[in-house]
């Protein structure tokens, strides 16, 4: 239930706060364009006319929001709020650092939509490279800087830091024969250095594999060719159907990867692709009308699968 959102300036938007009732509510500084779910105005993964990016990612197990009281109703934010405020309302890392501490995350439910939608924690990063991770554990907030710029799911951001040290072998260069008693011994192939690398889809392992395939990766000339490596990169992290199964009430339910995007922050185009439809496709933030009096919306399921060749025969 996903479609591209487009939130142009001036944009009045309230965050849904305790009793049901409204809770912040501001007024979009900044445009904003990002992937929403369930059918919420609101964007779950994206980024802004200023460069800023970010995205939601779920904390199950860990995640706790804060405590509120009636004199927090105008400043109360729900968790798939998060993204849409800080997309909206700064330009740079530092100042949604600055700003967090000024507002308050409660653990709100809406009905009709899965409580596993609910645990969350966030990743906000700048055309600069700045990059913050952004979790509430304990019912406090928790701020991270991310050098490394990746984030997955559980457990919290700290865990996957130490768990880092499990995999200091790892490296993009192919390990040298080995010499034992006169023998010489060869890596059975390339990538030797990438030897104990988990590829299974876990949230710690997935994140293993984000830093070392990003430390790995060649910079690139451009925009798109950047988008290019970022987008094969997370080809690596595809969970195709059958692949994740879990069983509720006598039913099984598969997860899958439904979308992933990729985000120029510089050249301001955010680029998506589906499960369906591994083609990527482009929304150029320079063509939209910024200053639209309502929500715009893009779908995401057109275009054709397969672009069919024959007729290019010589």
């Amino acid at each position: 239930q996903s479609e591209v959102l487009i939130i142009p300036r001036g944009y009045a938007l309230t965050a849904l706060g305790p009793g049901d009732k409204p809770g912040l509510k501001w007024k979009a500084k900044y445009a904003a364009l990002g992937l929403n779910a369930f059918n919420l105005p609101s964007l779950a993964d994206g980024m802004n006319e200023k460069g800023l990016g970010a995205g939601m990612f779920y904390l199950p197990g860990f995640a706790q929001y804060q405590k509120v009281t009636p004199a927090d109703q105008d400043k109360c934010l729900a968790p798939w709020d998060v993204v849409t405020w800080m997309l909206t309302k700064f330009a740079g890392v530092d100042e949604v650092k600055a700003a967090l501490p000024k507002v308050k995350v409660w653990p709100a439910t809406v009905a009709g939509i899965s409580d596993s939608f609910q645990p969350l924690h966030y990743m906000v990063t700048d055309k600069q490279g700045n990059s913050l991770v952004v979790e509430y554990v304990g019912g406090k907030l928790h701020l991270y800087d991310n050098p490394l710029g990746v984030i997955t799911n559980s457990p919290p951001f700290d865990w996957h830091l130490n768990n880092l040290r499990n995999y200091v072998n790892l490296s993009a260069n192919n390990v040298p024969q080995l010499k034992l008693e006169g023998i010489n011994i060869y890596p059975t192939g390339q990538g030797s250095g990438m030897l104990g690398l988990p590829g299974d889809i876990t949230p710690p392992s997935r994140l293993i594999r984000a830093v070392a395939f990003t430390q790995a990766a060649l910079p690139a000339p451009n925009g798109e060719e950047a988008v290019m490596s970022a987008l094969r990169l997370l080809d690596s992290f595809y969970i195709s159907k059958g692949m994740s199964r879990a069983w509720e009430k006598g039913k099984v339910h598969y997860e899958f990867t439904q979308w992933m995007d990729a985000c120029d922050l510089k050249n301001l185009k955010f680029y998506f692709a589906t499960y369906d439809n591994l083609t990527p496709k482009v929304v150029d933030m320079n063509k939209l009308d910024l200053n639209a009096a309502k929500l715009q919306r893009i779908p995401i399921t057109t275009g054709p699968r397969f672009t069919d060749v024959t007729g290019l025969v010589k």
